[in-house]
């Protein structure tokens, strides 16, 4: 392929940006798992509850977020 430069540092650059969004995406729902089982039993108990629950649902979503800002920052190297 004429034009096109393959190297070692770009393919592990988007190996890179992957793990950024496939890790974060796996932290967050390791933590959603958790958070919406306590959430869902404090709702239940007290129904005012349920603004800060969402909060708190929404909270590691963030993660995913970073993770994003990460890979396209990434792959802006490319």
């Amino acid at each position: 392929m004429a034009g096109v430069e393959l190297a070692i540092g770009n393919g592990l650059l988007g190996v890179g940006a992957g793990l950024a969004i496939g890790l974060g995406a796996i932290g967050t729902g390791l933590a959603q798992q958790q958070i919406i089982a306590a959430v869902f039993g404090a709702i239940v108990e007290d129904p005012k509850q349920f603004g800060k629950g969402l909060f708190f649902i929404l909270l590691p979503e963030t993660l995913v977020i970073f993770g994003l800002v990460i890979a396209i920052m990434l792959m802006g190297r490319m």
